[in-house]
C-alpha cells in the first residue's frame, strides 16, 4: 500500500516505504491495464526501458499474475535500446528477456525488439517502420489528436540527471517532433549508439509510468514534478505529459524526499 497516493498538477504521484511495496503496487496496475486494453481492445501493447524498472516488475511473474494475466495477449516493444548484440551485456532486450519475458508465456512473435545488426539511424527506421506496420493492424492503437501511435502503456524509469528512455537533457534528440523513433551515437551515458521513442509518442499514450528509486533521484523528481517555468531546466521526465492519457509516477521515499508538499513521513 502506498504511503501517500494523490495527484498533483495533473500527475498521479504514488509513494513507497520501499522498493517492495513499490513492486507490489506497480505489477497491479500494470495487471489492471492490461485487464482492461484487452476486455476494449483484444490485445495490450506495452513499451518497456531497461534499469531497475524490470526488477520491480518481478511480482508479474509471481502468482496470481502468472495465473491470471492473458499473457498470449500482450504485445511489447522497448520505448529505448542501445544499438548493441541482443546478447550484449548493456542490452535492454536481454535484461527484460532475462528479468522478465523468460519468465512468464508471452509468445515470442509478439516481442518486438530493433534490429541490431545494422546503424543506430538504421535500425530506429526499421523499428519505425514495423511500429507503423502494427498502427495499421491495429495491434497498436492510433492518438485520436495526431497520427502517432497510442500505446496501451509505456514504462518508463528516470535517470539522476532527468533523462527518460534514451532522451537526454540539451540532447537534439529531446527536441524531435517528426520521428516516431530517433537514434542517437554520442549518448551522455554509455554506451553511446541509442534508438528511442520520441517525446510525441511517450505523450500519446494512453498511460505513462515513470519510476524513480533513490535518493540520487531526488532532485531530478523535484524538479521534474513540482517546477515550471524558464528558471527551471526543461528535463524530459518534466515534458512527459500525456495528452489524452494517465501519467503516474512510482517514488520510493528517498526519490520523492524533495517534492514540495509530499504528504508522508520518512
Amino acid at each position: 500500500m502506498a504511503l501517500s497516493e494523490y495527484k498533483k498538477d495533473g500527475r498521479e504521484l504514488r509513494i513507497f516505504e520501499n522498493a517492495d511495496e513499490l513492486s507490489c503496487n506497480f505489477a497491479e496496475y500494470i495487471a489492471e491495464l492490461s485487464e482492461v486494453s484487452i476486455k476494449e481492445r483484444g490485445v495490450f501493447a506495452i513499451a518497456l526501458s531497461g534499469g531497475s524498472l524490470v526488477k520491480l516488475m518481478g511480482k508479474l511473474s509471481e502468482a496470481p499474475y502468472n495465473k491470471t494475466v492473458d499473457w498470449a495477449k500482450w504485445y511489447i516493444f522497448w520505448a529505448d535500446e542501445r544499438v548493441v548484440a541482443k546478447s550484449h551485456a548493456d542490452s535492454n532486450y536481454k535484461l527484460v528477456k532475462d528479468g522478465f519475458l523468460s519468465k512468464v508465456p508471452i509468445i515470442h512473435s509478439h516481442m518486438h525488439s530493433i534490429n541490431d545488426s545494422v546503424t543506430a539511424e538504421q535500425a530506429a527506421e526499421d523499428y519505425e517502420f514495423v511500429i507503423r506496420q502494427l498502427v495499421k493492424t491495429r495491434v497498436i492503437s492510433v492518438s485520436e489528436i495526431n497520427d502517432c501511435p497510442k500505446f496501451d502503456l509505456i514504462l518508463l524509469g528516470m535517470g539522476p540527471d532527468g533523462h527518460v528512455a534514451s532522451l537526454f537533457p540539451n540532447h537534439p534528440a529531446f527536441s524531435e517532433k517528426e520521428q516516431w523513433v530517433t537514434f542517437i551515437t554520442d549518448s551522455p551515458k554509455a554506451p553511446p549508439e541509442r534508438i528511442t521513442f520520441t517525446l510525441p509518442v511517450i505523450n500519446s499514450a494512453a498511460n505513462v509510468a515513470v519510476v524513480a528509486t533513490g535518493a540520487n533521484k531526488a532532485e531530478a523528481a523535484h524538479v521534474a514534478i513540482d517546477s515550471a517555468g524558464a528558471d527551471y531546466p526543461a528535463l524530459p521526465a518534466k515534458m512527459v505529459r500525456p495528452i489524452n492519457g494517465e501519467l503516474v509516477w512510482f517514488l520510493d521515499i528517498a526519490a520523492a524526499s524533495k517534492i514540495e508538499g509530499a504528504n508522508f513521513s520518512a
